[in-house]
Formats: C-alpha cells, structure tokens, sequence
C-alpha cells in the first residue's frame, strides 16, 4: 500500500515538473504585458514603440503596453514587483526608477534590486544644457560657469520636478562647479522647456530628442552633453566635462525588468529578443537619431549596473540634500 502510494506521488512530481518545463519551453503562449510608469508619448514609450515590432516578431505574441503613471514611476515599479513571475508581465524601468528612487523616496514598498529580475538594458539616455541666450548669453560651459559664479543666486534653472533626474543632474552639476543658482521645479519636460524658451528661467537639462529643434530654431543654445563621451546624434557637442567639470557624467538608462523569481529559461530568452531588437540597424539608428546610445547587456552585467546606479545616486541625493518622503 505505502509503496503504491510513494509511486502514484512520484509520478504527479514528475508529471507537475514535466508540465512546468513544458510550459517554459512554449513560452510565450499568450500576450506580454510591459508596465510604464510614464505617460503616452513619453520618451521612455517613443523607446519602447520602436523596439515593440521587433519584439513582436522575435516572441511570437503581441506586446502589451500597460501605462501606470504616477509617484516618477513607482506604481508600475510596484505593480511589476507583486506581479506573478509566469513570465507574462514585465517592467520598463529606468535608472531613475531603479537608481534615483530608491534614494529619493523615504520608504518604497518594494527593494529595487532583490524584488526584481534584470532581463537588459535598452539605450542610454543623455541630457544637453540648454541656454536661452537672451538671459544668459555663454558661448560655452565654462563661460556658463563664470557668468553664473559673477552672479550668486541671479539666475534660476528649469527642472522636471523636484527630486526628478533633470533637477538632480543640475544639482550636481552646481555642487561640482560651485555655483549658486535658484531651482524651480515644473510638472513635466514640456512646461520646463517652455520657461527657458520664455525666458522665465535661464537653462535646464534636458533629453537632447526634446530641445533639438529649439536648437535648429536658434530658440536655445546647446552647451554640453552630459555623458562621458560624445553622442552620435551630435559627435560636435562638447560633453560637460571636456569644458571644465572632470568626471561629470549624468544620463539615465532604460530597461527592461521582471519580478523576482522569474525563471531562468523565460528571463533568457526575453534578454535575446531584446538584444535582436537593439542590434537591428534600422532599429539602432532611429535611436540615435533622437540622441539615445543603444545599450543591450547580459543579465548579470544589468544586475550590476543596477548595484552600481543605486549607489551612485545615493551619493548624488545625499549630497544635494533631496527628499521626498
């Protein structure tokens, strides 16, 4: 009796493993559903829209796109972090999101690294100083400097809200060039840009695809990019610390996350889709077109990009003194 019993249980673990390896290796079998804690139309959905075919094609199932704005992208972060790791939902995240907030924020119901599973990053993200050369007319960054170092609290800069990765990469540009200027926060890019190009503020950081056309438009003058090296959607801009600032470096990264406990086999095969996607040359060059550096990496070179960002924005946050509780 008990060995008939022992072999009927051995045979339901096998057949519930069997089961299980088998819906692994047909995966995806239905759609895909990828939060965002960001609006339509976004730069972080203009990125996803353009990898969202390829992805289609390579996976077999449509992609969902499942917009939960609010809190810089902490509802979706949360909603992605409680989800089932069935492979079925997954996260477009950010270094914000995933760096930034975990600084920024007093308390999250979520930990940005052990409640998630890196599947790979997508592109790097860079922000220009842009000026409005009729409140303050510098040819270059370091004349930006010495104007602005002439002046103590003379001038304001643009952000996209207090805490934001725009109000932040200023933030640090002032504490490493020892200037004193007044912050004003606005609720999004667009209501930034529109007070620097009104004059009502002096200067912002600002994602490159969002100020190119005021450049071109002689609206804005772009001083310097904020990444370690040149981009290619403009090799002639100067970064930000070939003109004074040494080892300046702030851009954002986006990527694409799971919950945790997401099964190897699934989180593998979602890193390759992603890495046929970001390697098309179609794909590649509408990217850095609008001033993004594609960036594909295995899972565990994400795991410790994301280690890494964590604890360099904590050092940014605690050194400007940004909270938000």
């Amino acid at each position: 009796m008990l060995k008939a019993l022992l072999g009927a249980l051995a045979a339901l673990f096998l057949s519930a493993i069997g089961s299980a390896a088998q819906a692994q290796g047909d995966w995806p079998n239905k759609p895909v559903t990828i939060f965002m804690g960001f609006p339509a139309g976004s730069g972080v959905d203009v990125v996803a829209r353009m990898l969202q075919p390829s992805l289609e094609k390579t996976l077999g199932q449509r992609l969902v796109i499942d917009y939960k704005s609010g809190a810089g992208g902490n509802l979706a972060s949360e909603a992605v972090a409680r989800a089932q790791a069935d492979g079925y939902t997954f996260l477009l995240g950010t270094a914000a999101t995933h760096g930034v907030n975990a600084a920024l924020y007093g308390k999250l119901p979520f930990d940005v690294e052990t409640d998630f599973s890196p599947i790979s990053t997508i592109v790097d993200v860079p922000n220009v100083l842009a000026i409005n050369p009729g409140v303050i007319d510098a040819k270059d960054v370091r004349d930006f400097i010495a104007k602005v170092k002439a002046a103590p609290g003379k001038y304001s800069f643009a952000s996209t809200g207090n805490g934001t990765g725009t109000h932040l990469a200023f933030a640090a540009f002032n504490h490493q060039a020892g200037l004193d200027m007044v912050h004003v926060p606005y609720k999004g890019g667009p209501d930034a840009t529109n007070s620097v190009l009104k004059g009502e503020t002096c200067c912002v950081f600002a994602l490159l695809q969002a100020m190119i056309q005021h450049a071109q438009a002689g609206k804005v003058r772009l001083l310097g990019v904020t990444t370690a090296k040149r981009i290619g959607a403009m090799p002639d801009l100067p970064t930000i610390a070939e003109q004074g600032l040494p080892g300046y470096e702030s851009y954002i990264w986006f990527g694409i996350f799971g919950p945790k406990g997401l099964d190897p086999a699934i989180a593998g095969k979602m890193n390759a889709a992603l890495r046929t996607a970001i390697a098309d040359p179609e794909i590649s060059k509408k990217l850095v077109e609008l001033g993004n550096t594609p960036r594909y990496e295995t899972i565990e070179q994400f795991k410790a990009t994301v280690k890494a960002d964590r604890a360099k924005w904590a050092e940014v946050v605690k050194a400007v003194g940004a909270k938000i509780d």
